[in-house]
């Protein structure tokens, strides 16, 4: 069977600890052809020194100034070598066997450009059982990706032609970057399933991008807008991203309201959206200031 060389991403921002947990969770794969880089996206807090200590020709690591997950991730792969993509949170690990099993799901459907694979969930220290909604799904799923994200980066295993052919992560969102690029793969694209639990996900700690914000709907109804206007969807995909956009934005107007905020400059440009009387270019411009924004 083939086994390709895989170059794996891993972006930490003060995280020294879990870094290193991930760092090994990767270097201890039962598949070894694999390229590891990770990302520091300016940490303070004593990672980097930790990540000079690691010694493995197949390890090195970039310092940058902090400028967000996306454009750490996007980097990472700048810097990468290899046809194959996997990324990985630095508050996550993989499982021994996470990489080989879906190399061998690729090398048995190679019509598929990305897989993923089922996760255990730690909030707190402790396991908890996902909704049946979390469990991650296959095959067409752009419908369910309209809703949440369907697809969680550290399972993720991709080609580099697919993530580049999408431009990678847009790196103007401060969040929810995640659920922008699976929308715009999902349209076009069969999400393949190892339906194994082949890493485990840490969650509920402060500096989770999900507790930093307010409102995150906000960053999906921009990603919406988006793969609205991109000229590629079919009739009923359109329909249904209207449908999912207009709930979104009646509750994050109604939100806004509660809490004495201008929302006429959003509702007007979601309009231009929805009857498609804006440019992308515009749209994201705009955007930018009223639906990027740290303070919404």
């Amino acid at each position: 069977m083939d086994q390709p060389l895989i170059s794996v991403i891993i972006p930490t921002f003060n995280r020294a600890s879990s870094t290193i947990a991930a760092v090994l969770s990767v270097l201890n794969q039962s598949y070894s052809n694999i390229e590891l880089t990770v990302v520091d996206d300016g940490s303070t807090d004593g990672t980097v020194e930790k990540l000079e200590s690691i010694e493995d020709k197949r390890f090195c690591f970039l310092q940058i100034p902090n400028a967000g997950v996306s454009r750490a991730r996007n980097l990472g792969v700048e810097k990468s070598r290899a046809d194959l993509i996997a990324f990985l949170d630095s508050d996550d690990e993989w499982h021994r066997d996470k990489l080989a099993k879906q190399i061998d799901y690729h090398n048995k459907y190679p019509e598929i450009s990305i897989s993923q694979t089922q996760e255990i969930w730690i909030r707190n220290g402790r396991r908890v059982n996902p909704r049946n909604k979390h469990l991650k799904p296959q095959g067409y799923i752009f419908p369910q990706s309209l809703e949440l994200c369907t697809i969680t980066p550290s399972s993720v295993l991709m080609s580099r032609q697919l993530f580049l052919s999408e431009n990678g992560f847009d790196e103007r969102m401060p969040a929810c970057e995640d659920y922008d690029l699976w929308l715009r793969i999902t349209a076009r694209h069969q999400i393949g399933l190892v339906d194994e639990y082949l890493m485990t996900r840490h969650g509920g700690h402060e500096d989770q991008l999900s507790t930093k914000y307010a409102a995150m709907d906000r960053f999906r109804i921009y990603s919406l807008g988006k793969v609205l206007l991109t000229g590629y969807l079919n009739e009923l995909q359109k329909k249904q991203v209207k449908e999912v956009m207009e709930r979104k934005l009646e509750i994050l107007i109604a939100g806004a309201k509660k809490r004495n905020r201008e929302t006429d400059g959003l509702a007007t440009l979601m309009y231009k959206v929805l009857k498609k009387n804006v440019s992308l270019n515009a749209f994201q411009h705009q955007a930018e200031r009223l639906l990027l924004g740290k303070d919404p």
